[in-house]
């Protein structure tokens, strides 16, 4: 370590600090839209309690991808930020994994980076935590269970009496999303196993740091994955963990119908600035069309929001999108709820295939070469389905196929699918199959351009 540098900075450099909830890499945040998720936001705040620690200190908020666990964590962050009449700050650290983040899809800088910020907002752990980096600067470099305890139990139990000291809520999200990637293997089987060891790893340091009694709580969001369920409902996990069916919980309908009238009306009003809006369609979208949208979402905000990314372009008239798009979808209403996910398969697909014919050629080169590119920066874990986020970085001395060249990166996959015609963000490639996730193999997964598309 070098003496010049101050034993907090020393940890700050080592941390993930792409992983915070207010990271610029994760600007803008995803957030709950308002007047949703108002349920779920409430258990949370009911169980957490803000004062006193939960009979159940850790609770576990499972749902598939596209249920919104990763806008609901950053709400509730942003909720607990902005409680007032408290003299302290309830939110004590947080951490979003992401498989595409060489800094948040390993488990390598998680300690530190909690230990970080319980020392940020926790002023009695500061001083104990900067001694225990001053007295040994090799601790960043011991094993996750070393520095949990020189970290984080040590300089609690060094306050002597923890009863005085208000709860902090600790929030883990997209748990799923961490991969080990500093792991090399060479077997697709061998790294799904590490995967699967990694993510149980980062339990047991929770359940560890919980045994120890300490003023904090944890909320785990994570995809209902088979072994991160069965460990928490092992006999040890089950005493201290209450979970949480986000899927079961709460009108998912309404909630879409609320964001549904929502963007429609600001995409009404955009069109009536642009004096798009003719004098019969004043009343855009009206009752109609919105019931008949919520009909089709069947409850999946996902899907109402990749309908209004499609839809909310300057290439086109959003209500003759979306006119196409519900006619489609009322044409294949049973395939779209024959199995999860399904209506998506089929939006996905009407979007492509909405391509004019002339861009089509363009449209497959751009997916084949972002395919490339996809699996270059992320061989094996891929990318997650509709993300709205960017790609990371890609490995040192790649070089983007050429039709790639003229974008910045890391690129924005929605972006590059939206020049050719105005297409969703459906990149992703096939992983293992999740609970409640499709496992048909001629579901589309984004990257795979099936034939019919041509």
């Amino acid at each position: 370590m070098d003496i010049r540098k101050p034993a907090l900075q020393f940890l700050y450099s080592h941390a993930a600090t792409e992983a915070l909830h207010d990271s610029d890499e994760r600007y803008p945040p995803p957030m709950c839209h308002p007047g949703t998720r108002e349920v779920v936001i409430a258990r949370i705040k009911d169980w957490y309690g803000f004062q006193t620690r939960p009979d159940k200190p850790i609770m576990r908020v499972h749902a598939p991808a596209g249920y919104g666990k990763t806008a609901i964590a950053g709400t509730v962050s942003k909720l607990l930020e902005e409680v007032e009449g408290l003299e302290f700050s309830p939110l004590g650290a947080t951490f979003h994994f992401w498989r595409t983040s060489p800094e948040r899809n390993s488990p390598a800088r998680f300690i530190i980076t909690i230990a970080y910020q319980l020392a940020m907002s926790i002023p009695e752990l500061t001083l104990h935590i900067e001694n225990a980096v001053k007295r040994n600067p090799m601790i960043l470099r011991k094993t996750l269970e070393v520095q949990l305890m020189k970290l984080i139990v040590e300089p609690f139990k060094a306050l002597g009496e923890l009863d005085d000291i208000p709860n902090r809520l600790v929030i883990i999200d997209g748990l799923d999303e961490c991969l080990n990637s500093d792991q090399e293997c060479t077997v697709d089987r061998q790294f799904a196993e590490d995967q699967e060891n990694v993510q149980i790893r980062i339990l047991d340091l929770i359940h560890n740091l919980q045994s120890h009694r300490l003023p904090l709580s944890f909320l785990i969001l994570s995809r209902p994955e088979a072994w991160i369920k069965q460990h928490m409902q092992s006999a040890s996990f089950g005493r201290v963990v209450e979970a949480v069916d986000l899927y079961a919980l709460g009108d998912h309908v309404k909630d879409t119908e609320t964001y549904i009238w929502a963007e429609l009306s600001r995409i009404a009003a955009r069109i009536q600035d642009d004096g798009a809006l003719d004098r019969g369609d004043e009343e855009w979208p009206g009752k109609k069309v919105v019931q008949s949208f919520v009909q089709r979402t069947n409850g999946h905000i996902l899907y109402a929001s990749t309908v209004i990314r499609h839809i909310d372009s300057p290439y086109g008239d959003p209500r003759k999108l979306l006119k196409n798009l519900l006619h489609h979808a009322r044409s294949n209403l049973e395939l779209a709820h024959s199995e999860p996910f399904s209506s998506l398969n089929a939006l996905y697909m009407h979007i492509m295939q909405s391509c004019p014919k002339s861009n089509r050629p363009i449209m497959i080169a751009v997916l084949e070469d972002f395919s490339a590119f996809a699996f270059r920066t992320s061989p094996r874990a891929g990318v997650s389905i509709t993300s709205t986020s960017t790609c990371s970085a890609p490995p040192v001395g790649y070089k983007k196929p050429k039709r790639l060249r003229n974008f910045p990166l890391p690129i924005d996959p929605f972006l590059i699918l939206r020049l050719p015609s105005r297409l969703p963000s459906v990149v992703g490639v096939r992983r293992r199959p999740t609970e409640g996730m499709p496992t048909d193999p001629g579901w589309v997964s984004g990257l795979h351009v099936k034939d019919d598309i041509t």
